[in-house]
């Protein structure tokens, strides 16, 4: 076999030899074989995706599928779900960073989501290193050296159970080629940690569980199911081993719940509200639509009644079936140095956590070690046993999902747009993938958020509170004093050392597009890259 295994990034050298116990000449034949078979069905998943966005530009709206109502009126379940999969109130989720990865396995969550999404920024380092953490967290031998202070960091007795997400459909992984074109990035992620880690998570008694994202049709789920049949059958293990959990953060998912669920009914574990890029999603769905124009990003939150519909829908699909609705990100973090700020957004996760709850929910998510028992407390209050599997809420309307919030637009949120944007992609570009920015944890989803919505005001000429109609030359105003800001925020010398410029060109370019990129990632990525890759042969 011959491919092209890309170095990695800033001139650093990651030769195929660099880590023999990860990219092996098991591991990548195994990706090879999968790669042939399967990546013909995603380009025509990839494809029906642009004719899809297509005809939403052109005014069709987003609705549930005529063709699939039997799916949706008929009497089905899932799997039955494995006793460790029946109680997930807290999960706590971040990049399959080292020292990240033991404090969130020790940190009484009852799952640990390694992310390879959007919290990751895709250099082959990154990528290599995080599935060789997986391995030794799976073996329980996983440490870590903290240089600084000398301190030892171990896996304790009991830890959280661990959950992959592997990048969406639409990434290419740049690094590794097979028959001239890239692999997909999603076949890579999930490949190498079922290829290292599947046959060992069985032997110990657990589950390998995947969390799938971004989907936006059933087929694409269908094509999932068929690629992990494929690595089960390939790898020796039971059909239906590997256990799902499919992340609805899309519009058009939304309508297909249903039926995405129903794709997976052998293996899925549950549902799962993905806030952040569903109300991206929700602005990219319709961005042509001068109809669908969002208020401030600070508005949009769950209270608002097309997020209340979509979690409704998400809560009753899951317990008519069978399976776990599991609740979304509160981004809140807390704020070190700064006493009052954390007790605020202590306050702010646990109001959110019991609306969860009370929407019933059985589980949610945070994104610090800290926020583990403030999640937690709403759930063990309310709950009454390991999950609420008895309560199913009432049917909901095409119309409620698609209802537009209501709010002004004020120059207070573009400039924390513009900010946010900027500072997020410089971090991405030096390869870190989720930054705590203002009181928030910021990743792609949320950076995805500031960018569609100032290409949709500036698109539509919305009003901005005391601005008027956001422009053009108005815009990059904008842009050029937000980059004074971040520069007097974080000093000349951190500044000068950063890729803000370059972020900043990228950011404004994406957001002057007539036609915006999907996702911002796609471009980004090249960023990351050496321009020629290196020759492997095998």
């Amino acid at each position: 076999m011959s491919t092209k295994l890309h170095p990695g990034m800033c001139g650093s050298a990651f030769p195929y030899h660099a880590d023999p116990t990860i990219l092996t000449e098991g591991a990548l034949a195994f990706l090879e074989d999968l790669t042939r078979s399967f990546r013909p069905g995603l380009e025509v998943l990839l494809r029906n995706r642009e004719a899809r966005q297509a005809r939403f530009d052109a005014g069709e709206l987003p609705g549930f599928l005529p063709e699939t109502l039997d799916v949706r009126e008929s009497e089905w379940s899932v799997a039955p779900l494995p006793s460790h999969l029946l109680d997930r109130r807290v999960e706590i989720t971040g990049p399959p960073d080292r020292k990240m990865l033991i404090n969130a396995l020790n940190s009484g969550a009852r799952v640990y989501m390694a992310d390879f999404e959007d919290s990751l920024a895709p250099t082959l380092e990154n990528l290599v290193e995080g599935q060789r953490n997986l391995l030794e967290a799976v073996r329980g031998t996983l440490r870590h050296l903290d240089p600084p202070t000398g301190r030892v960091y171990a896996l304790e007795e009991h830890v959280a159970a661990l959950m992959v997400r592997p990048r969406g459909l639409h990434l290419p992984e740049q690094h590794l080629e097979v028959d001239g074109a890239p692999i997909p990035a999603c076949l890579f992620d999930a490949g190498l940690f079922l290829y290292h880690n599947a046959g060992e998570i069985l032997a110990r008694g657990g589950a390998p569980c995947l969390y799938l994202p971004k989907l936006e049709h059933h087929l694409e789920a269908r094509w999932w199911n068929q690629l992990l049949g494929a690595m089960e059958a390939e790898l020796g293990l039971p059909r239906g081993s590997v256990r799902t959990t499919l992340l609805i953060e899309t519009l058009p998912a939304a309508f297909q719940m249903e039926e995405i669920l129903f794709e997976h009914r052998g293996r899925a574990a549950g549902l799962n509200l993905g806030r952040w890029d569903y109300i991206f999603s929700f602005i990219k769905t319709r961005r042509m639509s001068p109809a669908a124009l969002f208020p401030d990003r600070g508005l949009v939150h769950m209270e608002q009644p097309f997020l209340r519909a979509y979690a409704r829908l998400l809560v009753r699909t899951c317990h008519r079936r069978g399976c776990l609705a599991l609740g979304g990100m509160s981004a809140f973090v807390p704020q070190r140095g700064d006493a009052e700020g954390t007790a605020q957004a202590f306050a702010q996760v646990r109001a959110d956590k019991l609306r969860e709850v009370q929407d019933g929910c059985d589980g949610t998510w945070v994104a610090h070690p800290a926020l583990v028992p403030i999640a937690q407390a709403p759930f063990d209050e309310h709950l009454g046993g390991p999950n609420q599997l008895h309560r199913i809420p009432g049917p909901v309307e095409a119309g409620e999902l698609l209802a537009v919030p209501q709010g002004p637009r004020t120059e207070k949120a573009l400039r924390h747009n513009l900010k946010v944007g900027i500072r997020y992609l410089e971090s991405w570009l030096r390869g870190q993938g989720c930054v705590a920015l203002y009181g928030l944890m910021e990743d792609a989803a949320t950076a995805e958020i500031c960018r569609m919505q100032v290409w949709q005001w500036i698109r539509h000429g919305a009003d901005v509170e005391r601005l008027g109609p956001l422009d053009r030359p108005l815009f990059h105003a904008f842009v050029e004093d937000a980059l004074f800001q971040i520069r007097a925020e974080i000093g000349e010398l951190e500044f000068a050392d950063g890729r803000f410029m370059e972020a900043s060109d990228l950011f404004e370019t994406l957001i002057l597009a007539r036609v915006p990129p999907p996702f911002l990632t796609l471009p980004a990525y090249d960023l990351l890259l050496e321009p020629a890759p290196l020759e492997v042969t095998r």
